[in-house]
């Protein structure tokens, strides 16, 4: 008796979606292409997802949510808020440098959304901002950081950082400098928000 089908999920469909991207990269990538890697008809494929558009956005969510946990964790957790700030930028610039290096044509398709403005990267950056929010908020509850405003705060880390995270610096992102850079910008940054 031959085994059991696996059955068609969307955690399966989003699977062989980021083999075939990362084979035919997103400008070739078809839904139909999709379906063959998992021997189904395209059809199969839009009862789980509408559209190739929905299909890739869920795709990018998947794989953006990844580095949404371990920098969760840094925000919400215990010590000073300079040091997990710090942590927090390193573990964001690390994650994005490995991705576009190890994963070029799934970041491809980040970078793709990115620029369409898309709801999954702007809910993405909104995420993150957050955490940075969170960061701040206890460093001023603290008395660590001297800042009013948290939230505006939080957006501009987020947006004075954008060099070591916006995926259009990507191709710079090895460059020898980057790593003196990055520990400048947040030496920089630490010591504006930190108590006089």
């Amino acid at each position: 008796m031959p085994p059991p089908e696996t059955p068609l999920t969307p955690a399966r469909i989003l699977e062989a979606t980021e083999d075939v991207l990362r084979r035919y990269g997103p400008a070739k990538a078809t839904v139909v292409d999709v379906a063959r890697a998992l021997g189904v008809s395209h059809g199969s494929v839009y009862r789980h997802f509408r559209s190739k558009t929905a299909l890739r956005e869920a795709v990018t969510e998947r794989w953006l949510d990844q580095e949404h946990d371990s920098l969760s964790r840094i925000a919400r957790a215990k010590g000073p808020a300079a040091d997990r700030l710090e942590d927090w930028l390193l573990t964001l610039f690390a994650a994005k440098r490995r991705k576009a290096g190890v994963d070029p044509e799934l970041f491809a398709t980040y970078l793709e959304l990115a620029t369409e403005n898309s709801e999954i990267t702007a809910r993405h950056v909104e995420t993150l901002i957050d955490q940075l929010t969170t960061i701040v908020e206890s460093g001023i509850a603290s008395g660590e950081f001297t800042m009013r405003d948290a939230r505006a705060t939080g957006r501009a880390l987020w947006d004075a950082t954008a060099r070591f995270h916006d995926p259009v610096y990507a191709p710079r992102w090895s460059d020898p400098d980057m790593d003196p850079a990055f520990a400048a910008v947040c030496e920089l940054l630490l010591d504006g928000l930190r108590a006089r």
